[in-house]
């Protein structure tokens, strides 16, 4: 690990516990942690800087404080606390990229960046592959939402990486994040107490547990184990897949399909009341779905998730309480049904 590390993004509960992780970390000497607002929780010892990434201010914090470790996970999806609006989002991923990277290039002691990006680069499409490896070009690139906003982010950490090559770069791209305090639009899909779905559709999804998100960030911002790279661009998520259907089961949720375009309508009136943010993003990916391959990740960065995908589903329906039809209950009333039948007479 870096003697100096800054964390852009610490004003998320995300970015507050890797702050909070990494400060056990017996080679870190100082931690500074960076948002455009001061961030509700506790930051253990790190230091708080205020500063807005998009302004060119972020140049004079690395450099005053000889920040040789970057973690950049201030690319999100959706407005902090509901505040804001899609557009400030896209300018904190992209305009804040730009200038973070731009200050990182200038800072001559700055030696490793890590960049927290989504498997959501890969799009969702009909035609996609079963699998997608991370040199798998996407069938269709994103066209609007968090998934362009991480195809830009990524082609201008490319750009980064060969201009400053003495600087060690590694992309983490996370599967869906799902955990007890987990507040992505996908987590708060899973909370409506009826799931809209797409008739005709059944989509295999991945996910990884927010444990497992701190701990990978924790191995990409230290110093690579023997036999593992510190750099590169890696898938994560946790074993196997689980189907929309299951994943409704589990909860004890109800499933509600739509037609296509009306399920688009009541993404649109949902997002429109502030229930939850259903984007035309994860509407893609709530109906063809998306698996990625991480052997890389296993083999190359050295880690192990501790959670399946299965398992962090699991933890996530937990901390959410049953829904409408909770499965050990709907299982005790089949049951009860199969016994109050008739049983069938021997033909014989």
């Amino acid at each position: 690990m870096g003697k100096v590390v800054l964390v852009t993004g610490v004003a998320r509960q995300l970015g507050g516990r890797f702050v909070r992780r990494i400060l056990r970390e017996p080679d870190v000497e100082r931690v500074i942690g960076v948002d455009a607002v001061a961030p509700g929780h506790h930051l253990g010892g790190a230091d708080f800087v205020r500063a807005d990434i998009r302004h060119p201010t972020i140049a004079k914090v690395l450099a005053e404080h000889s920040v040789d470790t970057v973690v950049h996970m201030d690319v999100t999806g959706t407005p902090l606390g509901k505040r804001g609006s899609r557009a400030s989002v896209k300018e904190t991923n992209v305009i804040g990229t730009m200038q973070l990277l731009g200050a990182c290039q200038k800072t001559p002691t700055v030696k490793r960046l890590v960049v927290k990006s989504s498997t959501n680069v890969y799009g969702s499409a009909p035609r996609d592959p079963a699998i997608f490896t991370e040199s798998t070009p996407p069938k269709s690139l994103p066209s609007g939402g968090f998934a362009k906003d991480t195809v830009e982010v990524e082609g201008y950490v490319r750009g980064f990486a060969r201009r400053r090559p003495d600087v060690a770069v590694c992309v983490l791209r996370f599967a869906n994040i799902l955990g007890p305090r987990a507040d992505s639009p996908l987590a708060e899909y899973f909370a409506l107490p009826v799931l809209p779905t797409v008739l005709g559709f059944d989509p295999r999804l991945q996910f990884v547990h927010e444990d497992d998100v701190i701990e990978v960030l924790r191995i990409a911002a230290g110093e690579p184990r023997r036999g593992t790279l510190g750099c590169g661009t890696f898938n994560v998520a946790g074993d196997g897949v689980l189907l929309l259907s299951q994943a409704a089961r589990r909860l004890g949720r109800p499933t509600l399909p739509f037609f296509l375009p009306t399920v688009t309508w009541v993404g649109s009136a949902l997002r429109s009341v502030g229930i939850t943010d259903v984007s035309p993003e994860q509407i893609r990916l709530l109906t063809h779905g998306r698996v990625v391959d991480t052997t890389q990740m296993r083999e190359a960065l050295g880690f192990e998730p501790r959670y399946t995908t299965a398992g962090a589903f699991a933890d996530y329906a937990r901390s959410r309480g049953p829904g409408l039809l909770p499965p050990s209950t709907l299982a005790r009333t089949v049951d009860r049904i199969a016994a109050a039948l008739p049983a069938g007479r021997d033909q014989n």
